[in-house]
Protein backbone atom coordinates (compact mmCIF):
# COMPACT_ATOMS: atom_id res chain seq x y z
CA UNK A 1 0.00 0.00 0.00
CA UNK A 2 2.68 2.58 0.75
CA UNK A 3 4.47 1.80 -2.68
CA UNK A 4 0.88 2.40 -4.30
CA UNK A 5 0.66 5.94 -2.34
CA UNK A 6 4.24 6.83 -3.55
CA UNK A 7 3.74 6.38 -7.02
CA UNK A 8 0.25 8.20 -6.97
CA UNK A 9 1.97 11.50 -4.75
CA UNK A 10 4.43 10.97 -8.08
CA UNK A 11 1.89 10.92 -10.31
CA UNK A 12 0.31 14.21 -8.56
CA UNK A 13 3.62 15.65 -8.66
CA UNK A 14 3.92 15.01 -12.48
CA UNK A 15 0.93 17.06 -12.68
CA UNK A 16 1.56 19.50 -10.85
CA UNK A 17 4.95 20.32 -12.80
CA UNK A 18 2.76 21.90 -15.96
CA UNK A 19 3.39 25.50 -15.25
CA UNK A 20 6.48 25.25 -13.62
CA UNK A 21 7.87 27.73 -16.37
CA UNK A 22 5.16 30.34 -15.50
CA UNK A 23 5.76 34.32 -16.34
CA UNK A 24 8.85 35.91 -17.10
CA UNK A 25 12.00 34.19 -17.16
CA UNK A 26 12.12 30.41 -16.44
CA UNK A 27 14.64 29.48 -13.42
CA UNK A 28 15.82 26.10 -15.06
CA UNK A 29 17.14 25.59 -18.32
CA UNK A 30 15.14 25.51 -21.50
CA UNK A 31 15.21 21.60 -22.77
CA UNK A 32 12.99 22.20 -25.89
CA UNK A 33 10.96 24.34 -28.13
CA UNK A 34 7.81 23.48 -30.16
CA UNK A 35 6.70 26.44 -31.55
CA UNK A 36 5.48 28.88 -29.09
CA UNK A 37 5.31 25.66 -26.33
CA UNK A 38 8.45 25.40 -23.93
CA UNK A 39 9.95 21.92 -22.42
CA UNK A 40 11.90 22.78 -18.96
CA UNK A 41 14.39 20.80 -17.51
CA UNK A 42 12.18 20.84 -14.06
CA UNK A 43 9.37 19.27 -16.60
CA UNK A 44 11.81 16.71 -17.56
CA UNK A 45 13.17 15.71 -13.85
CA UNK A 46 9.54 15.28 -12.41
CA UNK A 47 8.33 13.11 -15.40
CA UNK A 48 11.53 10.98 -14.47
CA UNK A 49 10.47 10.50 -11.07
CA UNK A 50 7.52 9.63 -12.29
CA UNK A 51 8.86 6.88 -14.17
CA UNK A 52 11.69 5.83 -11.16
CA UNK A 53 8.55 5.28 -8.90
CA UNK A 54 6.88 2.53 -11.09
CA UNK A 55 10.05 0.52 -12.75
CA UNK A 56 12.33 1.63 -10.12
CA UNK A 57 15.48 -0.26 -11.45
CA UNK A 58 16.34 1.66 -14.44
CA UNK A 59 19.23 -0.12 -17.08
CA UNK A 60 20.05 3.19 -19.15
CA UNK A 61 18.53 6.49 -17.81
CA UNK A 62 19.74 8.20 -20.80
CA UNK A 63 17.53 6.10 -23.05
CA UNK A 64 14.42 7.24 -20.65
CA UNK A 65 15.15 10.52 -20.47
CA UNK A 66 15.06 10.72 -24.40
CA UNK A 67 11.72 8.80 -24.30
CA UNK A 68 10.37 11.09 -22.06
CA UNK A 69 11.02 14.05 -24.06
CA UNK A 70 9.79 12.67 -27.35
CA UNK A 71 6.81 12.12 -25.37
CA UNK A 72 7.33 15.73 -24.18
CA UNK A 73 7.34 17.18 -27.50
CA UNK A 74 4.58 15.00 -28.98
CA UNK A 75 2.04 16.72 -26.87
CA UNK A 76 3.55 20.15 -27.43
CA UNK A 77 3.32 19.61 -31.01
CA UNK A 78 -0.22 18.57 -30.51
CA UNK A 79 -1.27 21.35 -28.21
CA UNK A 80 0.54 24.11 -30.45
CA UNK A 81 -2.00 22.41 -32.78
CA UNK A 82 -5.10 22.93 -30.72
CA UNK A 83 -3.98 26.50 -30.61
CA UNK A 84 -3.73 26.96 -34.27
CA UNK A 85 -7.21 25.18 -34.32
CA UNK A 86 -8.12 27.69 -32.09
CA UNK A 87 -10.01 24.68 -30.23
CA UNK A 88 -11.52 25.80 -26.87
CA UNK A 89 -12.63 23.64 -24.12
CA UNK A 90 -14.93 24.47 -21.81
CA UNK A 91 -14.55 24.94 -18.18
CA UNK A 92 -17.31 22.67 -17.04
CA UNK A 93 -14.75 19.83 -18.91
CA UNK A 94 -11.93 20.85 -16.68
CA UNK A 95 -13.88 20.84 -13.89
CA UNK A 96 -15.18 17.21 -14.84
CA UNK A 97 -11.95 15.64 -15.67
CA UNK A 98 -9.60 17.53 -12.50
CA UNK A 99 -12.43 16.38 -10.21
CA UNK A 100 -12.28 12.88 -11.60
CA UNK A 101 -8.84 12.83 -11.53
CA UNK A 102 -8.81 14.11 -7.82
CA UNK A 103 -11.25 11.59 -7.00
CA UNK A 104 -9.19 8.74 -8.30
CA UNK A 105 -5.79 9.60 -6.67
CA UNK A 106 -8.31 9.74 -3.14
CA UNK A 107 -9.94 6.46 -4.07
CA UNK A 108 -6.10 5.48 -3.89
CA UNK A 109 -5.17 6.90 -0.50
CA UNK A 110 -8.21 6.17 1.22
CA UNK A 111 -10.21 9.23 0.80
CA UNK A 112 -7.88 10.65 2.96
CA UNK A 113 -7.42 14.49 1.57
CA UNK A 114 -5.11 15.74 4.33
CA UNK A 115 -2.87 12.72 3.80
CA UNK A 116 -1.83 14.93 0.14
CA UNK A 117 -2.43 18.08 1.31
CA UNK A 118 0.47 17.39 4.21
CA UNK A 119 2.60 15.88 1.54
CA UNK A 120 2.27 19.03 -0.53
CA UNK A 121 2.06 21.06 2.32
CA UNK A 122 -0.49 23.02 0.34
CA UNK A 123 -4.18 22.67 0.55
CA UNK A 124 -6.60 20.56 -1.85
CA UNK A 125 -7.93 24.34 -3.48
CA UNK A 126 -3.89 24.96 -4.44
CA UNK A 127 -3.11 21.78 -5.55
CA UNK A 128 -6.40 22.02 -7.82
CA UNK A 129 -5.52 24.91 -9.21
CA UNK A 130 -2.31 23.84 -10.40
CA UNK A 131 -3.66 20.69 -12.22
CA UNK A 132 -6.60 22.71 -13.82
CA UNK A 133 -4.42 24.16 -16.18
CA UNK A 134 -2.84 20.80 -17.35
CA UNK A 135 -6.35 19.32 -17.70
CA UNK A 136 -7.40 22.24 -19.85
CA UNK A 137 -4.37 20.95 -22.26
CA UNK A 138 -5.28 17.49 -22.02
CA UNK A 139 -8.57 17.83 -23.31
CA UNK A 140 -7.06 20.17 -26.19
CA UNK A 141 -4.71 17.87 -27.10
CA UNK A 142 -7.37 14.75 -27.51
CA UNK A 143 -9.67 16.81 -29.38
CA UNK A 144 -6.52 17.23 -32.32
CA UNK A 145 -5.86 13.70 -31.42
CA UNK A 146 -9.47 12.76 -32.26
CA UNK A 147 -9.12 15.20 -35.59
CA UNK A 148 -6.13 13.02 -36.83
CA UNK A 149 -7.58 9.76 -36.21
CA UNK A 150 -11.68 9.63 -35.09
CA UNK A 151 -13.00 9.31 -38.55
CA UNK A 152 -10.12 6.20 -39.42
CA UNK A 153 -11.50 3.05 -40.01
CA UNK A 154 -10.12 -0.44 -41.48
CA UNK A 155 -11.85 -2.66 -44.15
CA UNK A 156 -11.79 -6.74 -44.05
CA UNK A 157 -9.33 -6.64 -46.99
CA UNK A 158 -7.04 -4.55 -44.70
CA UNK A 159 -7.55 -6.76 -42.09
CA UNK A 160 -6.66 -9.77 -43.59
CA UNK A 161 -3.45 -7.88 -45.35
CA UNK A 162 -2.61 -6.51 -41.67
CA UNK A 163 -2.76 -10.76 -40.09
CA UNK A 164 -0.99 -11.59 -43.30
CA UNK A 165 1.89 -9.44 -42.92
CA UNK A 166 2.61 -10.58 -39.26
CA UNK A 167 5.29 -13.69 -38.59
CA UNK A 168 3.07 -16.76 -37.31
CA UNK A 169 5.30 -16.67 -34.54
CA UNK A 170 4.94 -12.90 -33.75
CA UNK A 171 1.13 -13.82 -33.34
CA UNK A 172 -0.23 -13.07 -29.35
CA UNK A 173 -0.89 -16.53 -27.41
CA UNK A 174 -4.96 -16.31 -27.22
CA UNK A 175 -5.41 -17.71 -23.87
CA UNK A 176 -8.42 -20.23 -23.30
CA UNK A 177 -11.64 -18.80 -23.55
CA UNK A 178 -15.39 -19.86 -22.84
CA UNK A 179 -18.51 -18.80 -23.58
CA UNK A 180 -21.05 -19.81 -20.43
CA UNK A 181 -24.97 -19.43 -20.21
CA UNK A 182 -26.60 -19.42 -16.71
CA UNK A 183 -30.01 -20.23 -15.00
CA UNK A 184 -30.38 -17.79 -12.24
CA UNK A 185 -32.67 -17.93 -9.15
CA UNK A 186 -32.52 -15.00 -6.51
CA UNK A 187 -34.21 -16.08 -3.16
CA UNK A 188 -36.62 -13.33 -1.62
CA UNK A 189 -36.09 -11.00 1.23
CA UNK A 190 -38.72 -11.18 4.15
CA UNK A 191 -40.20 -7.82 5.15
CA UNK A 192 -38.73 -8.33 8.81
CA UNK A 193 -35.38 -8.45 7.04
CA UNK A 194 -35.95 -5.25 5.38
CA UNK A 195 -36.89 -3.44 8.26
CA UNK A 196 -34.17 -4.77 10.14
CA UNK A 197 -32.24 -3.34 7.73
CA UNK A 198 -33.64 0.28 7.61
CA UNK A 199 -33.39 0.35 11.63
CA UNK A 200 -29.85 -0.02 11.43
CA UNK A 201 -29.11 2.19 8.70
CA UNK A 202 -31.26 5.00 10.61
CA UNK A 203 -29.12 4.11 13.92
CA UNK A 204 -25.92 4.67 11.80
CA UNK A 205 -27.69 8.17 10.60
CA UNK A 206 -27.79 9.05 14.02
CA UNK A 207 -24.46 8.35 15.35
CA UNK A 208 -23.04 10.62 12.59
CA UNK A 209 -25.23 13.67 13.38
CA UNK A 210 -24.15 13.13 16.93
CA UNK A 211 -20.68 13.47 15.85
CA UNK A 212 -19.20 10.02 14.83
CA UNK A 213 -17.52 9.59 11.82
CA UNK A 214 -19.48 8.29 8.30
CA UNK A 215 -16.16 6.70 7.20
CA UNK A 216 -15.58 4.70 10.11
CA UNK A 217 -18.95 3.26 9.86
CA UNK A 218 -18.68 2.71 6.22
CA UNK A 219 -15.29 0.59 7.04
CA UNK A 220 -16.93 -1.35 9.48
CA UNK A 221 -20.57 -2.12 8.68
CA UNK A 222 -20.71 -1.02 4.70
CA UNK A 223 -22.11 -4.25 2.05
CA UNK A 224 -20.50 -2.25 -0.72
CA UNK A 225 -16.42 -3.73 -0.93
CA UNK A 226 -15.72 -1.28 -3.27
CA UNK A 227 -15.98 1.88 -1.12
CA UNK A 228 -15.95 0.41 2.27
CA UNK A 229 -12.24 -0.03 2.39
CA UNK A 230 -12.01 4.05 1.88
CA UNK A 231 -14.40 4.77 4.24
CA UNK A 232 -17.57 4.95 1.99
CA UNK A 233 -16.29 7.25 -0.25
CA UNK A 234 -17.58 6.98 -3.70
CA UNK A 235 -15.62 10.02 -5.09
CA UNK A 236 -17.27 12.67 -8.04
CA UNK A 237 -20.58 10.78 -8.70
CA UNK A 238 -21.76 12.67 -12.06
CA UNK A 239 -25.88 12.68 -12.99
CA UNK A 240 -26.74 9.58 -15.10
CA UNK A 241 -24.02 7.03 -13.97
CA UNK A 242 -25.53 5.57 -10.69
CA UNK A 243 -29.36 5.00 -9.85
CA UNK A 244 -32.01 7.23 -9.98
CA UNK A 245 -33.13 6.91 -6.61
CA UNK A 246 -29.49 7.75 -5.66
CA UNK A 247 -28.93 10.34 -7.65
CA UNK A 248 -32.17 12.01 -6.33
CA UNK A 249 -31.31 11.64 -3.13
CA UNK A 250 -27.89 13.00 -3.18
CA UNK A 251 -28.02 16.24 -5.84
CA UNK A 252 -30.47 17.24 -2.93
CA UNK A 253 -28.05 17.50 -0.11
CA UNK A 254 -26.51 20.23 1.47
CA UNK A 255 -22.53 20.31 2.61
CA UNK A 256 -21.82 17.75 5.65
CA UNK A 257 -25.51 16.49 5.49
CA UNK A 258 -27.12 13.15 5.59
CA UNK A 259 -30.14 11.48 3.39
CA UNK A 260 -32.33 9.38 5.00
CA UNK A 261 -32.61 5.68 4.39
CA UNK A 262 -32.74 5.21 0.32
CA UNK A 263 -33.75 2.26 -2.07
CA UNK A 264 -31.71 1.34 -4.84
CA UNK A 265 -31.17 -1.87 -7.23
CA UNK A 266 -28.19 -2.48 -5.28
CA UNK A 267 -30.05 -2.41 -1.49
CA UNK A 268 -30.61 0.44 0.87
CA UNK A 269 -28.34 3.10 1.60
CA UNK A 270 -27.63 6.16 3.72
CA UNK A 271 -25.31 9.30 1.86
CA UNK A 272 -23.52 12.02 2.90
CA UNK A 273 -22.63 15.08 0.85
CA UNK A 274 -18.72 15.77 0.67
CA UNK A 275 -18.82 18.46 -1.84
CA UNK A 276 -20.82 19.86 -4.79
CA UNK A 277 -19.40 21.30 -8.30
CA UNK A 278 -21.74 21.89 -10.98
CA UNK A 279 -23.96 18.67 -11.77
CA UNK A 280 -21.08 16.23 -9.74
CA UNK A 281 -21.32 15.42 -6.30
CA UNK A 282 -18.47 14.08 -4.15
CA UNK A 283 -20.20 11.93 -1.56
CA UNK A 284 -19.79 8.82 0.89
CA UNK A 285 -22.44 6.33 1.67
CA UNK A 286 -22.95 3.08 3.84
CA UNK A 287 -24.96 0.19 1.69
CA UNK A 288 -26.58 -2.69 3.40
CA UNK A 289 -28.35 -5.47 1.49
CA UNK A 290 -30.85 -7.59 2.66
CA UNK A 291 -30.33 -11.18 3.23
CA UNK A 292 -32.69 -14.00 2.68
CA UNK A 293 -33.22 -16.26 5.26
CA UNK A 294 -31.86 -19.61 5.07
CA UNK A 295 -35.24 -21.32 4.13
CA UNK A 296 -35.21 -19.43 1.00
CA UNK A 297 -32.18 -19.94 0.18
CA UNK A 298 -32.81 -23.70 0.62
CA UNK A 299 -35.83 -23.23 -1.66
CA UNK A 300 -33.57 -21.72 -4.37
CA UNK A 301 -30.96 -24.47 -4.48
CA UNK A 302 -33.70 -27.19 -4.43
CA UNK A 303 -35.40 -24.98 -7.18
CA UNK A 304 -33.17 -25.13 -9.40
CA UNK A 305 -31.79 -28.57 -8.48
CA UNK A 306 -35.35 -29.37 -10.15
CA UNK A 307 -35.14 -27.32 -13.02
CA UNK A 308 -31.70 -28.67 -14.24
CA UNK A 309 -33.68 -32.18 -14.12
CA UNK A 310 -36.18 -30.86 -16.18
CA UNK A 311 -33.83 -29.76 -18.51
CA UNK A 312 -31.75 -32.25 -19.17
CA UNK A 313 -35.14 -34.56 -19.49
CA UNK A 314 -36.65 -32.19 -21.94
CA UNK A 315 -33.20 -31.76 -23.35
CA UNK A 316 -33.75 -27.78 -23.55
CA UNK A 317 -31.36 -25.04 -25.20
CA UNK A 318 -30.30 -22.68 -22.86
CA UNK A 319 -32.33 -20.16 -24.82
CA UNK A 320 -35.35 -22.20 -23.83
CA UNK A 321 -34.13 -22.78 -20.38
CA UNK A 322 -33.38 -19.36 -19.79
CA UNK A 323 -36.38 -17.68 -20.86
CA UNK A 324 -38.30 -20.29 -18.78
CA UNK A 325 -36.73 -20.77 -15.80
CA UNK A 326 -34.27 -17.69 -14.97
CA UNK A 327 -34.95 -14.66 -13.38
CA UNK A 328 -31.61 -12.96 -14.54
CA UNK A 329 -30.73 -10.40 -16.90
CA UNK A 330 -29.22 -12.93 -19.27
CA UNK A 331 -32.93 -14.26 -19.69
CA UNK A 332 -33.60 -12.06 -22.45
CA UNK A 333 -29.90 -12.74 -24.06
CA UNK A 334 -30.03 -16.40 -25.15
CA UNK A 335 -29.31 -17.29 -21.23
CA UNK A 336 -25.41 -16.37 -21.88
CA UNK A 337 -23.71 -14.21 -20.31
CA UNK A 338 -21.87 -11.18 -21.56
CA UNK A 339 -18.31 -10.26 -21.29
CA UNK A 340 -18.23 -6.22 -19.64
CA UNK A 341 -14.94 -6.00 -21.05
CA UNK A 342 -15.31 -6.78 -24.15
CA UNK A 343 -19.34 -6.81 -25.53
CA UNK A 344 -18.60 -10.55 -26.48
CA UNK A 345 -20.00 -13.77 -25.03
CA UNK A 346 -16.11 -14.88 -24.50
CA UNK A 347 -14.09 -14.50 -21.02
CA UNK A 348 -10.63 -15.60 -20.26
CA UNK A 349 -9.21 -17.12 -16.60
CA UNK A 350 -8.78 -12.77 -16.16
CA UNK A 351 -12.14 -11.58 -16.83
CA UNK A 352 -13.89 -14.35 -14.69
CA UNK A 353 -13.91 -14.11 -10.58
CA UNK A 354 -12.44 -17.40 -9.23
CA UNK A 355 -15.55 -19.23 -8.40
CA UNK A 356 -17.21 -18.80 -11.25
CA UNK A 357 -13.78 -19.96 -12.88
CA UNK A 358 -13.60 -22.94 -10.49
CA UNK A 359 -16.84 -24.23 -11.56
CA UNK A 360 -16.67 -23.58 -15.28
CA UNK A 361 -13.18 -25.27 -15.73
CA UNK A 362 -14.47 -28.52 -14.69
CA UNK A 363 -17.74 -28.44 -17.27
CA UNK A 364 -17.21 -30.16 -20.98
CA UNK A 365 -18.91 -28.05 -23.51
CA UNK A 366 -23.06 -28.98 -23.19
CA UNK A 367 -22.28 -29.54 -19.58
CA UNK A 368 -24.66 -27.89 -17.02
CA UNK A 369 -23.30 -27.36 -13.22
CA UNK A 370 -24.64 -28.33 -9.82
CA UNK A 371 -26.97 -25.72 -8.20
CA UNK A 372 -23.99 -22.35 -6.84
CA UNK A 373 -23.98 -19.49 -5.35
CA UNK A 374 -23.10 -16.27 -6.51
CA UNK A 375 -23.27 -12.46 -6.04
CA UNK A 376 -24.77 -10.72 -9.09
CA UNK A 377 -23.88 -7.41 -10.48
CA UNK A 378 -25.97 -5.66 -7.55
CA UNK A 379 -24.31 -7.28 -5.05
CA UNK A 380 -27.42 -9.83 -4.26
CA UNK A 381 -27.23 -12.98 -3.43
CA UNK A 382 -28.52 -15.59 -5.55
CA UNK A 383 -27.86 -18.80 -6.75
CA UNK A 384 -27.94 -20.17 -10.61
CA UNK A 385 -27.21 -23.61 -12.93
CA UNK A 386 -23.79 -22.86 -15.01
CA UNK A 387 -23.84 -23.90 -18.63
CA UNK A 388 -20.98 -24.06 -20.52
CA UNK A 389 -21.52 -24.08 -24.28
CA UNK A 390 -18.21 -23.37 -25.79
CA UNK A 391 -14.56 -24.07 -25.15
CA UNK A 392 -11.85 -22.49 -27.12
CA UNK A 393 -8.43 -23.81 -26.25
CA UNK A 394 -5.31 -21.56 -25.71
CA UNK A 395 -4.10 -21.12 -29.26
CA UNK A 396 -2.21 -18.60 -31.47
CA UNK A 397 -4.05 -15.78 -32.84
CA UNK A 398 -5.45 -16.16 -36.42
CA UNK A 399 -7.28 -14.09 -38.09
CA UNK A 400 -10.54 -17.44 -38.36
CA UNK A 401 -10.77 -17.62 -34.52
CA UNK A 402 -10.15 -13.97 -33.48
CA UNK A 403 -10.75 -11.85 -35.93
CA UNK A 404 -12.26 -9.06 -33.68
CA UNK A 405 -9.36 -9.13 -31.98
CA UNK A 406 -6.69 -8.52 -34.94
CA UNK A 407 -9.71 -5.96 -36.54
CA UNK A 408 -8.73 -4.27 -33.17
CA UNK A 409 -4.85 -4.55 -33.80
CA UNK A 410 -5.22 -3.62 -37.44
CA UNK A 411 -7.16 -0.32 -36.89
CA UNK A 412 -4.54 0.70 -33.63
CA UNK A 413 -1.85 0.04 -36.07
CA UNK A 414 -3.60 2.54 -39.11
CA UNK A 415 -3.91 5.14 -36.11
CA UNK A 416 -1.09 5.30 -34.83
CA UNK A 417 0.53 5.16 -38.32
CA UNK A 418 -1.57 8.17 -39.35
CA UNK A 419 -0.28 10.05 -36.01
CA UNK A 420 3.05 8.76 -37.14
CA UNK A 421 2.95 10.48 -40.51
CA UNK A 422 1.30 13.60 -39.38
CA UNK A 423 4.07 14.13 -36.25
CA UNK A 424 6.58 14.15 -39.89
CA UNK A 425 4.22 16.76 -41.80
CA UNK A 426 3.98 19.03 -38.94
CA UNK A 427 7.65 19.16 -38.02
CA UNK A 428 8.45 20.14 -41.43
CA UNK A 429 6.32 23.58 -40.81
CA UNK A 430 6.90 24.13 -37.17
CA UNK A 431 9.96 25.87 -35.42
CA UNK A 432 10.96 22.93 -33.67
CA UNK A 433 14.71 23.54 -31.32
CA UNK A 434 16.41 21.23 -29.18
CA UNK A 435 19.40 21.46 -26.13
CA UNK A 436 22.36 20.20 -27.68
CA UNK A 437 22.61 17.89 -24.28
CA UNK A 438 19.78 15.66 -26.19
CA UNK A 439 21.20 15.87 -29.75
CA UNK A 440 21.79 12.16 -29.44
CA UNK A 441 18.82 11.04 -28.79
CA UNK A 442 17.06 8.73 -31.53
CA UNK A 443 13.97 10.45 -31.99
CA UNK A 444 15.74 13.85 -32.73
CA UNK A 445 16.46 12.69 -36.72
CA UNK A 446 12.74 12.12 -37.15
CA UNK A 447 11.70 15.17 -35.69
CA UNK A 448 14.09 16.62 -38.26
CA UNK A 449 15.56 19.32 -35.93
CA UNK A 450 18.43 21.05 -37.42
Amino acid sequence: MKKLIICILCTITAFLSANAQGGGTPIDGIVAVVGKEVILQSDLEKHFIDYKSQYRNIDNPEEVYCQILENLMYNKLLLHQAELDSIEVTDEEVEYRLNSKISYFLQQVGGDVKYIENYFKKPMSEIKKEMREMMREQAMIEQVQYKIMGDIKVTPSEVKRFASEISPDSMPVVPTSYVFGEIVKIPPVSDEEVNSVKERLNEYRERILRGEKMSLLARLYSDDPGSAAHGGDLGFVERGTTYPEFEAAAFNLKSGEVSQVVKTQAGYHIIQMIERRGESVHVAHILLQPKPSTDEQVKAITYLDSVRQIILNEKLTIDQAAKRFSEGPTKDNGGLAINPYTNSNYFDKQTLDDATFLTINKLIPGEYSDCVPFVNDDGIMAYRLIYLQEKVAEHKANIVEDYDMIQNAALENKKYEALEQWVLDKVKVTNIKINAQYRDCDFVSKWQIP
